[in-house]
């Protein structure tokens, strides 16, 4: 037996409790880890009210991503022992002591990294890169509007677009995170709260517009994402937290030539999460080991205070990523 964070009926913060359950083994193909932190998501409080569930097959506890020891090796894995420290993505169950990971997503942990460190890499690092470059097409030079730039993703995505020299607009709640989004890279922060984030953009770029926008708020804001684009244009949606549904000018669309993209990645086939987990092997934990790049990190939460994680991840009193301390 282990223990795991647990659901009960109602999914607000009072429903996640840590209960005993049997612990996991590995199949074949899989590793089964030890877990010594795991890092905290939007799609782990979706998935607690009941609106993301998990994919067919996998854990139904929740928990995208961990780094620990592997306990067991499953059939047909080479490559790993018992013993040796890695990270990455799962479906789920990360916020457990042990879970189980398809090798194909496991990576070693660096000598100088720390378990915290490697938890609160993997979503967003895969997230942010994924959706600016594979999917957006950032070059270099171009102008650029990540939204929520105090969150995990977003403080992810500022320092990866600084890289290649993107000129980037940020929107946060407070100036005190927008003081931070600039000190990763960002030339403009927009506090959202009381200015308008197109007007603003609008004024700045004498009524030109942007190349790209990366959004995680999806209904409340598709009408403005679009109208600060400028011909050829590219909205990436990664989140939908202000709805799901929205009226969308098409004319606007053929006028300037956009482009809309979607990106969702718990959902993907093991192979093309493989070869996300190549690309950011090639492209991304070179910068990481050589400290060009780093996770924020908001706060180290113990896992017995899982239901705090939530809370402030909730009330945005977070900047970067929450990570939870499963065991020393």
């Amino acid at each position: 037996m282990m223990d795991a964070a647990a659901v009960k009926e109602g999914g607000g913060v009072d429903s996640l409790t840590i209960e005993k359950v049997p612990k996991p083994k590995p199949a074949a193909g899989q590793l089964l880890i030890a877990v010594h932190a795991a890092g905290v998501n939007r799609a782990d409080i979706l998935q607690r009210k009941g609106f993301y569930p998990p994919p067919p097959g996998a854990s139904t506890i929740l928990g995208l991503e961990l780094a620990g020891v592997v306990d067991q090796v499953g059939p047909d894995v080479t490559g790993f022992s018992p013993g040796d420290r890695v990270f990455g993505l799962v479906e789920g169950g990360a916020y457990a002591q042990y879970c189980t990971m398809h090798a194909a997503l496991a990576m070693p942990i660096p000598a100088e990294w720390d378990f915290t460190f490697a938890a609160a890499i993997a979503e967003t690092f895969y997230t942010a890169g994924e959706t600016l470059f594979s999917v957006g097409e950032l070059s270099e030079g171009e102008h650029l509007l990540i939204h929520a730039g105090g969150s995990g993703v977003g403080s992810t995505a500022i320092q990866m677009a600084r890289t290649v020299g993107a000129h980037i607009y940020t929107t946060a709640g407070s100036e005190e995170k927008l003081d931070r989004c600039r000190q990763l890279g960002a030339h403009v922060g927009i506090p959202y709260k009381t200015e308008d984030f197109a007007q603003k953009i609008r004024s700045l770029t004498r009524g030109e517009g942007i190349h790209m926008v990366l959004d995680f708020i999806g209904a409340a804001y598709l009408a403005r994402n679009l109208s600060v684009l400028r011909r050829k244009g590219r909205l990436v949606v990664v989140g939908l937290l202000g709805g799901a549904r929205a009226e969308l000018d098409l004319g606007l669309i053929l006028r300037k030539q956009l482009k809309i993209h979607g990106s969702v990645m718990r959902s993907l086939p093991l192979d093309e999460k493989a070869a996300i987990r190549k690309r950011f092997c090639s492209r991304w934990l070179p910068l990481l080991e050589r400290g060009e790049l780093k996770p924020v990190i908001s706060e180290e939460i113990p896992f017995s205070r899982v239901r705090d994680a939530h809370q402030m991840m909730e009330e945005n009193r977070h900047f970067g990523k929450i990570v939870l301390r499963i065991q020393p």
